[in-house]
């Protein structure tokens, strides 16, 4: 055909010698764009940052803040990250900060009244089924945010608490995974809030809970001035904090 270059007239795309710089730099800024392209569809991690009590200061809070003097497991690092599943009534929630479960490291307890608000720090805003307060292992009171997102600072007044010496656990549920977080308050009620009765008064004859001693059923110890027995074995459950159905059942104040 007229104006066709003939096929074996045809010039060989030119090839760079392989130690030319021209290639080099080739090469360079090819694997330069897969990196940038493997960095901009790699998913951004997700922040390992959720929530604690502030005020009055938790135990979490108190490691942060250098109130205390012993081994804080490293929660003092991230006060937000007492994380663990659902349920639980121990002030590390079965998480790996088992310190803040030992009643026994001295926490500071801060002097409140029989009204009070309690504050939380959010460091992540995970949508909130409930927020939930013990006092002493017993539900005291349920704020429910039907799933919203809350704000950065969270705040809830808890009224007409028991006169004494106390502790409270608040419990922050998320709504979309199966995890909580946990705070406990050691506080002493100075206000005119009212004790409950106590059921089955003891005499506080029992021996004092040791977290590593091993109790089986009908084992009986005293902690925070109740008497409580044990429905099977267990070992490093808190008296007070596993809950109605737990393994220790109340007996009453001694």
């Amino acid at each position: 055909m007229k104006g066709t270059i003939p096929a074996t007239h045809r010039l060989a795309p030119a090839r760079l010698p392989a130690d030319s710089p021209a290639r080099t730099a080739l090469t360079a800024l090819a694997a330069l764009a897969l990196a940038v392209t493997v960095l901009w569809a790699a998913p951004t991690p997700s922040a390992q940052a959720h929530g604690w009590v502030s005020d009055p200061p938790s135990r979490q809070a108190q490691c942060a803040g250098g109130a205390v003097s012993h081994d804080c497991q490293g929660i003092q690092y991230e006060p937000q990250s007492v994380e663990a599943p659902k349920g639980s009534l121990q002030c590390s929630g079965g998480s790996r900060f088992t310190n803040l479960d030992d009643d026994s490291l001295g926490w500071r307890r801060a002097a409140i009244g029989s009204t009070h608000t309690f504050t939380w720090t959010l460091t992540a805003r995970h949508n909130t089924s409930t927020w939930e307060y013990f006092v002493d292992g017993r539900l005291f009171k349920t704020v429910d945010d039907g799933g919203a997102q809350p704000p950065a600072t969270v705040s809830h007044t808890l009224s007409g608490l028991p006169s004494g010496n106390h502790e409270i656990l608040a419990r922050w549920n998320v709504s979309n995974t199966g995890n909580a977080f946990y705070a406990c308050v050691d506080v002493n009620v100075g206000g005119t809030g009212t004790t409950p009765p106590p059921t089955n008064p003891g005499t506080c004859a029992a021996a004092a809970w040791i977290p590593t001693s091993v109790y089986l059923g009908g084992a009986r110890v005293s902690y925070q001035n109740r008497t409580y027995e044990a429905r099977w074995w267990t070992q490093g459950e808190i008296p007070g904090q596993s809950g109605e159905w737990g393994a220790w059942r109340d007996l009453g104040a001694c």
